[in-house]
């Protein structure tokens, strides 16, 4: 196996060589990618697909492409890949002869980047060639003035992606989930198309195909000029009776409306004794025309021609893209214009009239002519297909690519596992030459979970404004609604089609030990969009985003988990994660695992995100007396003077905590029982038998919180949440960390969570011995959870519930 030159494998060689009797013609540039920290390196790898090359042209002598195992140029048909994007690729043209020699790319900044350079009494072509994240085939021609002497189509292939498993793969889900999203006007590269059986060409689809078809079409259009189709019609011409031919059905209808046409004759048409003949009337003629419906709608095809046409320029006049000035493309559309304008406002075409109805002809399906120009203007009336190889078709940058892929294959997953509310609610932009995600807030997605029915929404480029600082705008916001809480928890992903190799020998290997992942960058940015989303409530400012986390294109997930920007997730909740079309594994279950969790795990593992505030108000909550009201005339009198006496023997330790009191009243008391009622009390005036509580004012409880079974026998403490919450006497009772937490999971799935104290008087209860949803029981058992419905039992460590009540949550989902 051959080498380079000491010292040469990290530079530039020659490429590609190619001798023609008119020119030589060099490309140099590294024959590997980023990826790779040299050639060494670059060989271990395995591409499946050859790199495509094609070169076409007058007096081609030969073709010489850098061969990676050999190190070195040689002739052969099998190229392994050597150009990349964002490389960096040197073209040399030199001229045999006193030939002028010109380079055009279609693409307007390459065309640009090769320049004509004295050289003496000779001159070569010289520049480079750079592909800044765009990835497919890529013609230029060597032109002598308007003929073209060499044809030369390289494939530049993606760095950050398998180009078969990833990138083709990414194209397919992008198209295949808003139709021609994919597609550009005209970039650098381009893919292979194939016509659709349906769809609606945009400008650039529209622009390829006429680009491609036109000749064809012109020349179809004159064969029928030459060979018009025709018919034969039968006119009528009013003449004098003398004149009067054989009648048809039409000319004796016009005498039979006629009578005073007839005079009196000696010898005629017999009537009542009478004989009589026309003094006029209509003769018939046949004739010749070309005024046929199938004549009629070539002629309105080439008026639809001429206004998409220039509807194409008016898109690229007004582009703000670097096209409007782009003479070579903007004359070219403006010369298939001209002609067809020209066709149109010939004679022959003007003595055809308008179409006035549709036309169903076997004229337009299998006439000389007619056949050809109707499927074309059927082919360019339809949409591409990428993947197929007749038509050249730009695509957008890969970073532009996955940055759409990434929204709408997180927007896939939930689909696959979530409710879908708001299925077509993915807006584009197509007021331009191409088709764009339209980025604003309503271009959103929205699921339900089939268990909580709490709210995930999924937003494309939300603007983030009126923030203390700047508005932000991340790629994606995933917004979670929580049961029991006013506002949704919100997470950034973000994509970013970059990879830090962790080549050795630099900053980041040593950091993350060799490992690649996200560039530091863009961890940065996320920092950046989880401090400045905030909000002010009634207080001072709170973070809206709890997470904000990177996504880019490696498809290692097993090794990436031992990456410390993976753990960094679990920690801070800022982190990267790799997202492929084959490798989607890690962020599946990472946003399964957000949707999952509770509000009180988000607010612990968050750094004073918004509700914080609320939170530790919760944890301190202030304390409530519920009360039970004996008779109906002390419950209507307290809530009347707002004055409450209670017997000082009736009070136990810790009643002073109380901040607020709230009455209960049994159905012997009052017809509408249950907890009703609660306020905050204004004085607590303490005698010798008794305790007056003076009540600031009295709220009411809607609905109230219903005895179901249980009751009170003297007074409980709970606190201001609990009261808030509940819906259930025995809801009240809760005093520890782990029946709050399982109680609240049970609520995301169900409003109708029984709780079965081990006594029937809250006051007297030791503990809560089960929580009941229909079939499905869940009890604390010392340092075990039982979970257990008709069919099985679980159980769960008591442990998990404090360090990781998401996974409790979906093991109690699973046997719901």
């Amino acid at each position: 196996m051959g080498s380079l030159p000491s010292g040469l494998a990290n530079h530039d060689v020659e490429l590609l060589h190619i001798e023609t009797e008119n020119m030589t013609l060099v490309i140099k540039g590294k024959p590997y990618h980023e990826k790779f920290e040299g050639l060494a390196q670059y060989r271990k790898l395995d591409f499946s697909n050859p790199m495509q090359l094609k070169v076409d042209g007058e007096g081609v002598e030969s073709v010489r492409v850098f061969d990676i195992n050999e190190a070195k140029l040689r002739e052969k048909y099998s190229h392994r890949p050597i150009f990349f994007e964002n490389g960096v690729y040197t073209l040399v043209v030199s001229p045999k002869g006193n030939k002028e020699l010109t380079f055009y790319h279609e693409h307007k900044g390459l065309r640009n980047a090769i320049d004509r350079t004295q050289l003496g009494n000779s001159y070569a072509l010289m520049g480079s060639l750079q592909f800044l994240n765009e990835v497919g085939l890529s013609t230029f021609e060597i032109r002598e003035e308007d003929e073209t002497l060499l044809s030369v189509t390289i494939e530049i292939f993606p760095t950050k992606l398998d180009y078969e498993k990833d990138y083709k793969m990414l194209l397919e889900e992008v198209n295949d989930e808003i139709y021609n999203l994919a597609y550009h006007f005209i970039k650098k590269t381009y893919l292979g198309a194939r016509t659709k059986l349906d769809g609606s060409p945009s400008p650039s689809e529209f622009f390829r195909l006429m680009q491609y078809h036109f000749d064809q079409l012109f020349k179809a259009i004159n064969r029928i000029e030459q060979q018009p189709h025709q018919k034969l019609i039968t006119t009528h011409t009013k003449v004098r009776g003398d004149q009067l031919g054989q009648q048809d059905h039409k000319s004796r209808q016009y005498l039979k409306k006629r009578p005073h046409l007839f005079a009196k004759v000696d010898k005629g048409i017999p009537i009542n004794n009478q004989h009589y003949m026309p003094i006029s009337g209509l003769n018939r003629k046949k004739e010749v025309t070309y005024d046929t419906n199938e004549n009629r709608y070539i002629k309105w095809m080439m008026y639809r021609l001429i206004e998409k046409l220039n509807d194409l320029i008016q898109k690229l006049t007004h582009s703000r893209f670097d096209v409007n000035d782009d003479y070579d493309v903007m004359n070219h559309i403006k010369e298939m214009k001209r002609k067809l304008k020209g066709k149109r406002n010939n004679p022959f075409w003007r003595s055809i009239g308008p179409l006035d109805r549709s036309v169903m002809s076997l004229v337009l399906q299998m006439a000389p002519g007619y056949r050809e120009a109707f499927q074309i203007y059927l082919l360019v009336s339809k949409g591409l297909a990428l993947q197929g190889n007749i038509y050249q078709m730009s695509v957008k940058d890969v970073a532009t690519l996955y940055e759409y892929w990434t929204y709408l294959k997180l927007g896939q997953i939930l689909g696959r596992k979530y409710k879908v509310v708001s299925e077509n609610i993915i807006k584009v932009n197509q007021d331009g030459l191409f088709v764009n995600l339209q980025p604003n807030s309503t271009a959103k997605r929205v699921f339900r979970h089939p268990h909580t029915s709490e709210k995930i929404t999924l937003i494309y480029q939300k603007r983030e404004k009126r923030l203390p600082t700047i508005t932000q705008i991340p790629d994606t916001m995933l917004s979670i609604e929580k049961k029991g809480k006013n506002y949704e928890y919100q997470y950034v992903f973000d994509a970013k089609y970059r990879v830090d190799f962790a080549l050795s020998n630099t900053t980041y290997a040593r950091n993350y030990d060799g490992l690649p992942g996200p560039m530091e960058d863009d961890i940065n940015v996320m920092h950046r969009y989880r401090d400045s989303i905030v909000i002010k409530n009634d207080g001072p400012f709170e973070r809206k985003a709890f997470g904000a986390y990177v996504l880019f294109p490696w498809d290692n997930e097993d090794s990436y988990q031992d990456h410390k920007l993976y753990k960094s997730i679990d920690e801070v909740n800022i982190g990267g994660l790799p997202f492929l079309p084959n490798a989607t594994t890690l962020v599946e279950q990472f946003v399964e695992r957000l949707i999952d969790k509770s509000p009180e795990e988000i607010q612990q593992e968050g750094i004073l995100p918004r509700g914080t505030i609320g939170e530790w108000n919760s944890s301190i909550e202030d304390k409530v007396m519920v009360l039970k009201v004996s008779s109906e005339a002390d419950y209507q009198k307290f809530l009347q003077n707002g004055k409450i006496q209670i017997a000082a023997d009736r009070l136990h330790t810790g009643w002073q905590d109380a901040k607020y009191i709230s009455l209960y009243t049994t159905k012997e008391t009052v017809e509408n029982n249950g907890v009703t009622h609660y306020g905050e009390i204004e004085e607590v005036q303490v005698g010798e038998r008794e305790v007056m509580l003076n009540v600031k004012g009295w709220m009411r409880l809607f609905p109230a919180i219903q005895p179901v079974g249980y009751g009170i026998a003297n007074y409980i403490m709970t606190d201001v949440t609990n009261l808030l919450e509940a819906k259930e006497l025995p809801e009240l009772f809760m005093k520890s960390t782990d029946e709050k937490t399982i109680w609240r999971m049970l609520r995301r799935l169900s409003d109708r969570v029984k709780n079965k104290l081990d006594d029937k008087k809250l006051d007297m209860a030791q503990k809560v011995e089960s929580f009941v949803i229909k079939d499905m029981k869940v009890s604390i058992r010392g340092d075990v959870i039982l979970v257990e419905n008709s069919d099985e039992k679980e159980f769960i460590n008591l442990k998990s519930l404090r360090k990781q009540p998401s996974k409790v949550f979906k093991q109690i989902v699973r046997m719901f």
